[in-house]
Order: structure tokens, then sequence, then C-alpha cells
């Protein structure tokens, strides 16, 4: 199954990511998953995307945002019964894409310092994990050249 990818950056649309996905996300050290957190992101200048698959289910949402050449990208886990799918491979590609449409030089990706899942994933996608970290240690940056 392949992903869609669709921007939410409209209150509506904010709204139906933040709704359809209310029991799948957990909060991180650096964001609550609530509907102010979501708008506050978007407004601090993050891109918000939903991910859906085939049945037209939103599995994730995305955040990005070009800084000083970089794409700063984060995103929420997959709900748990789309684990192991390849959609976090889909991901990271739809974050490369964005990286070259921009023109960035790098993709600087944000995660918890306990989700090896990710840690992994960033690794076959040829990240490295930085000495930089947010949030007392609890959020890691990869990076890796476009």
């Amino acid at each position: 199954m392949s992903l869609n990818f669709f921007p939410a950056g409209k209150p509506k649309e904010i709204q139906r990511i933040y709704d359809y996905t209310i029991d799948a996300f957990s909060d991180s050290p650096d964001f609550n998953w609530n509907l102010e957190e979501i708008k506050k992101e978007v407004k601090e200048g993050w891109s918000l995307f939903g991910a859906k698959n085939d049945d037209d289910e939103i599995v994730a949402a995305l955040f990005f945002m070009l800084e000083d050449g970089s794409l700063l990208t984060k995103n929420t886990g997959l709900k748990i019964n789309h684990q192991g799918s390849g959609y976090n491979h889909q991901i990271k590609e739809f974050f490369e894409k964005k990286a070259k449409e921009l023109g960035a030089k790098t993709i600087k990706h944000y995660c918890r310092i306990d989700n090896f899942r990710m840690y992994s994933l960033n690794e076959s996608h040829g990240y490295r994990k930085t000495a930089k970290s947010k949030e007392d240690g609890q959020i890691v940056e990869w990076e890796r050249k476009v």
C-alpha cells in the first residue's frame, strides 16, 4: 500500500488530522498532541501534512520547515497496526523529495531519544545522529545531506 500526502494548513484540515488521530499519537517532550499545540506549530512556521493510506485512513502527521538551508522534519509515530508496513520509508522519501523541491542542502530530523525504530530507519536512509539535542536531551537530531 502506498501513502498519499496532503497539506493541512487551514483550520478544517488541521481539525481533520487531529480528530482522526486523537487516540493514536502520543505526546513527546517537545510536543503535546492537542489541537492548540498543532495550531501553534503551524503558526511558528511548521508545514503540516497528513499521510493517508489507500483505505483513506490517516496513519501519521508530518511536520517540516525550511530553516537556514536545512529542512527540519518530525513526524508522529504510525498507528501500531501499520508498523512494519513500509510507511515510515515512504515518509522519509516524502521528506527527501520536499527537501529537493525547496532547495535544502541538508535534512535534519528530530525524534525521541528512546525511539529505536526511528534510529534504525534514519540510519537506513543515510542519516547520522548529531551531538545536538533538545528538551533536556530527550529529542535528538539526525542529519543527512540532500
